[in-house]
């Protein structure tokens, strides 16, 4: 096999694996939080289902296309090297260090570092807008039900409850496959044919169950770390609000953006405003979780930078 496939190939297994780890967890935490007495099985082919439903309709629609047009911008590389399966495995070693890294810098930007400017500035509005989301949200809007939710935690979830969290997940899931398959399918030919189709579905559900099985991995703690995220009425909440914001991003532009950034702008309104309702622990103390997980984002997107632009100088220098 050309060494060329061999660089895509393997650059498409790892950026599944890592991205599903790091990203995807981040998006189906509160689920696995919350449904920790359920068969990991049972979560995994509720979600796998979904993204089979997300995966064939863009494939069918879209002419072959599964990233839902979020690689206009990014053209098939015509040398597939060495360079771009660094990505992937720096991804995969900051995820097992538990880091919530930006999937969409650090694995989009080595394709097409031009971008980098467009991608920023709709990640820094996507955190923006679920930080001031979720103040607002949770300071008065679910003020109440929040305090409800604290003092009467439940062992088994009324079944409508049960009901509503699986649907918001759905939704929540289904955006999150929209908005970043394109740093999956980075690897592949914009448009597969059908074996690629099934090749590529049947690596990520594989990698998938892995990560199920497992309980989500390091990067699960950043959700478990949050006000009362193990109670599912709680959850649902958050991934409705998590989904309708992605949504709205969806329909601004085809650009890709950070949902990892939405997402720690979303819990870090919420723990800001539950910490000012009900006091549940000091505001110095929040203070240094959120600024904890900015840190870490924001660490990745040098890392990011880096990457984008010194291995092309490398790769350069060594071909000399």
């Amino acid at each position: 096999m050309n060494s060329q496939y061999v660089f895509m190939f393997v650059g498409f297994i790892l950026a599944s694996y890592s991205i599903v780890a790091n990203d995807a967890i981040q998006t189906l935490g509160t689920f696995l939080s919350s449904n920790q007495e359920r068969p990991w099985w049972v979560l995994w082919l509720f979600a796998s289902s979904i993204l089979l439903v997300v995966f064939i309709y863009s494939w069918s629609t879209n002419c072959g296309d599964v990233a839902y047009g979020r690689l206009e911008k990014f053209p098939f590389p015509e040398n597939f090297t060495w360079v771009y399966i660094v990505p992937p495995l720096v991804l995969l070693f900051l995820t097992n260090s538990g880091i919530p890294v930006s999937t969409t810098f650090l694995i989009l930007t080595v394709f097409a570092p031009e971008n980098i400017t467009d991608m920023l500035i709709k990640s820094l509005s996507g955190y923006g807008v679920a930080f001031v989301t979720a103040i607002f949200v949770y300071k008065f809007a679910t003020k109440s039900l929040e305090n409800k939710f604290i003092n009467t935690p439940y062992k088994e979830a009324p079944i409508q409850w049960v009901t509503l969290q699986w649907m918001s997940t759905a939704f929540l899931w289904s955006q999150w496959l929209i908005q970043d398959l394109a740093n999956i399918f980075v690897y592949l030919p914009r448009n597969v044919d059908a074996s690629m189709l099934f090749f590529s579905i049947f690596v990520i559900l594989i990698l998938q169950a892995f990560i199920f099985y497992i309980n989500g991995g390091e990067i699960q703690h950043i959700v478990t770390s949050k006000t009362n995220t193990q109670d599912i009425r709680s959850a649902t909440i958050v991934d409705f609000i998590y989904g309708l914001i992605l949504l709205l991003f969806k329909e601004w532009s085809n650009i890709p953006m950070s949902t990892t950034w939405v997402f720690i702008g979303l819990l870090a309104g919420r723990e800001i405003a539950i910490t000012h309702n009900f006091q549940n622990r000091e505001m110095k103390e929040t203070g240094k979780i959120l600024f904890s997980d900015a840190l870490k984002a924001f660490a990745g997107l040098v890392v990011s930078v880096i990457i984008a632009f010194g291995l092309p100088i490398l790769d350069q220098m060594i071909s000399k």
